[in-house]
Order: structure tokens, then C-alpha cells, then sequence
């Protein structure tokens, strides 16, 4: 993974550590190595996503136009 310099940082495996991995369940936060097989086998099959910052089309909205009077 490139750095702010571009260049490429490397660990040896002696300086990784293990990363705990949290997800939503139920309206509450779990690490997901607390789930069982079955949720675990769950988890491995979710669809995640990025969402992208909203664009601003340079147009005015209604909210634009009602302030502006």
C-alpha cells in the first residue's frame, strides 16, 4: 500500500498484528469472531459497498431557490 509518498510499505510478519473485525448485528456492534459457524459463514457472504460523496450538479434545488427569495 503506497504511503503519501508513493511508496510501498512492508512489514515483516513479525511487526503485523491481528486485526479484529466489528459488524452491526441486530442494531448493536459484535466482533464477528464471537458468531457462531453459521453467522460467521453469513458474514463471509455479505455484499459490502463504498458510498461515494454526493456530486453537486451546480443546479439549483428547491431548498436553493426558496432561500434565495
Amino acid at each position: 500500500m503506497p504511503n503519501s509518498d508513493n511508496t510501498a510499505i512492508t512489514l515483516c510478519d513479525e511487526e503485523r498484528q491481528r486485526c479484529e473485525v466489528w459488524t452491526r448485528v441486530m442494531g448493536y456492534h459484535r466482533p464477528v469472531t464471537s458468531f457462531n459457524p453459521g453467522k460467521r459463514s453469513e458474514h463471509t457472504e455479505r455484499r459490502h459497498f463504498v458510498e461515494r460523496p454526493a456530486v453537486k450538479t451546480g443546479q439549483a434545488g428547491a431548498c436553493d431557490s426558496a432561500s434565495a427569495a
